[in-house]
C-alpha cells in the first residue's frame, strides 16, 4: 500500500509525536506517525520531526477520538445517579473523547438559560469534550430555530414516548411545529405514547421485566418512527432515530435515507431477550427494550450494510436501590459510556464488523451529523482527539472498573478482546492504561 505521507519544507512544531502505530486515516489504516501541537494534528507521515514528548504506539491502533452521541449525565437535579464529572470520567476511561448530553435533567434543558446553566456547570469539572441537546416541549416549539444554534447546543431532542423525566411530546400539532422550526437534525426517541398507555397493563400483570419488550412492543417503535420520518420528509428536516431496536424499523429506515439517519446501541447488539431479563432482571430494563435474537440479527445486518449511521451508548444510570423497585415501577436505563468501545472492539474481534466501519459509526458519522467541526477524522488541521486501542488485549469488565456513581454494569464478568489504552483530548493525554491523568479541566464545545 502506498503511504499518504505529508511533506513539508520546515519541520512542524510538535508537542506530542505518536510513532509506530497503525492509524485509522479516512481512506484506510496505515503505519504512519502523528504530530500534535496546541490541540491540533499538525503532522501525519513517515518522518519523525522533533517533539517535546514521544509516545510509542507499537502494537496499537490509533483511532480518531471516539464520540458518544447519546449520554444522560443527570446533572442538574439527579446527581445522586451521576454528574458531569463522574460521567465524563467514565467516558475518558472508556476511550471516549466527546459526549453529547441529553436534556431530560431536572430542570429539563428547554431554554437558553437552562443550557447556559449546564455549560457553567462544566467549568473545571469535565474530562472530555461535551455538548448538550435542547429538549423540545410544547412551550418552546416555535423557538427551536433560535435555541438549536446557541453555543454549546448539539441540536434538538424530542421524546415521542415517555421515558425517564418529564419531557414528552405526543401531540401531533406540537410535533408539526417542531419539525417546521429550524434546520438542524432532530433526534427522536421514537415510541408511540398512546400504544404504551394501552399496553401498560401487560407489564403490571406480569410484574417481571421479561414483559418489557411485550409492553413496549415492536409496533410501538415502528408507529413512532414512521410518524417522525413522515414529518422529516414533509418539512425537508433531517431526523435521527435514536436507539432503533426492531427489524421493521431497520428495514423501513433503509428505504428512507434521504431525510432519516439511525442509531443503534451496543446493548441491542450484545444482549438478547428473554435471557437477559431472566439473568439480570431490571438491570436489563431500558427504553426501547432489548429484544429477541431475530431483531438483533436484523440490527447487525443494518450495521453491516451501511444502514446504521451511528452507534452510541444511551448511558442512563440509576442506582441499585431504584432498580430494585418492583417492575414496572423500576426505572429504565443502563450504564454504557465506559463499556461502549470495549464491547464494540470485541465485536470487531469476533468478525461482526471491520475496524474501519467502527470508526465510521463512532467517529466520522456522529461528527458529521452533529456538526462537530474538527472531530471524527485524523487529518492535518483536525482537533487532536485520539483514542488508542489494543485489539488483542483481553480484559474482564467488572463493576469495580465502572466510574459511574451507580457503580454497576450489565456486563459485569464479561470477557472482551479489544481495549482502549489511551485517551487524548485536545492534545492532552487524559487516560493511559486505565488511569486518569491530570485533572478535569476541559471546556465545553461552543464553537
Amino acid at each position: 500500500m502506498t503511504s499518504h505521507v505529508q511533506t513539508y519544507l520546515t519541520p512542524p512544531q510538535v508537542d506530542i509525536l505518536i510513532i509506530n502505530g497503525l492509524v485509522a486515516l479516512p481512506w484506510g489504516i496505515e503505519a504512519v506517525n502523528i504530530g500534535l501541537h496546541q490541540g491540533s494534528i499538525v503532522f501525519i507521515g513517515a518522518d519523525t520531526p522533533p517533539a517535546q514528548k514521544t509516545i510509542d504506539a507499537k502494537g496499537l491502533h490509533v483511532l480518531p477520538g471516539c464520540i458518544d452521541a447519546q449520554v444522560h449525565f443527570r446533572e442538574p437535579g439527579l446527581t445522586h445517579k451521576e454528574d458531569l464529572e463522574s460521567g465524563t470520567r467514565g467516558a475518558a476511561l472508556g476511550g471516549i473523547t466527546t459526549v453529547l448530553e441529553m436534556p431530560n435533567t431536572n430542570p429539563s434543558t428547554t431554554t437558553a438559560q437552562a443550557l447556559a446553566d449546564k455549560l457553567a456547570l462544566t467549568q473545571g469539572r469535565v474530562w472530555t469534550n461535551i455538548q448538550f441537546f435542547m429538549g423540545a416541549c410544547p412551550e418552546n416549539a416555535t423557538q427551536l430555530a433560535e435555541l438549536e444554534i446557541l453555543p454549546g447546543c448539539s441540536g434538538v431532542k424530542i421524546f415521542m414516548g415517555s421515558s425517564t423525566g418529564s419531557l414528552l411530546v405526543d401531540d401531533a400539532k406540537a410535533l408539526e411545529q417542531m419539525f417546521a422550526s429550524g434546520r438542524r437534525r432532530i433526534c427522536v426517541h421514537a415510541e408511540d405514547e398512546a400504544r404504551l398507555k394501552e399496553r401498560k397493563a401487560l407489564a403490571i400483570e406480569e410484574g417481571h421485566p421479561r414483559a418489557h419488550p411485550i409492553w413496549r412492543d415492536e409496533e410501538t417503535g415502528f408507529l413512532a418512527t414512521q410518524q417522525a420520518v413522515a414529518l422529516a420528509e414533509k418539512y425537508h428536516r433531517p431526523v435521527h432515530v435514536l436507539h432503533v431496536t426492531t427489524a421493521q424499523e431497520a428495514a423501513f429506515l433503509a428505504q428512507h435515507k434521504r431525510w432519516a439517519t439511525m442509531e443503534v446501541l451496543p446493548q441491542h447488539l450484545t444482549l438478547t431477550a428473554p435471557e437477559c431479563y431472566e439473568r439480570l432482571g431490571t438491570l436489563a430494563q431500558m427504553n426501547p427494550p432489548i429484544r429477541e435474537q431475530y431483531h438483533q440479527d436484523a440490527l447487525w445486518h443494518a450495521v453491516q450494510t451501511g444502514v446504521v449511521d451511528v452507534i452510541a451508548s444511551d448511558h442512563a444510570p440509576h442506582t441499585r436501590e431504584e432498580k430494585a423497585l418492583p417492575y414496572p415501577q423500576s426505572p429504565a436505563g443502563l450504564t454504557g459510556v465506559q463499556t461502549m468501545l470495549p464491547l464494540m472492539l470485541n465485536h470487531v474481534h469476533q468478525g461482526r464488523l471491520s475496524l474501519q466501519r467502527l470508526v465510521d459509526l463512532l467517529c466520522a458519522n456522529p461528527a458529521r451529523l452533529f456538526e462537530l467541526h474538527g472531530k471524527g477524522r485524523i487529518t492535518v488541521g483536525a482537533d487532536a482527539d485520539l483514542t488508542l486501542v489494543d485489539l488483542n488485549a483481553k480484559h474482564i469488565i467488572t463493576n469495580d472498573w465502572i466510574a459511574s456513581k451507580v457503580g454497576w454494569t450489565p456486563y459485569d464478568g464479561m470477557t472482551v478482546t479489544g481495549w482502549p489504552v489511551m485517551t487524548i483530548v485536545n492534545g492532552q493525554v487524559v487516560m493511559r492504561d486505565d488511569e486518569l491523568l491530570g485533572r478535569p479541566t476541559l471546556t465545553p464545545l461552543t464553537a
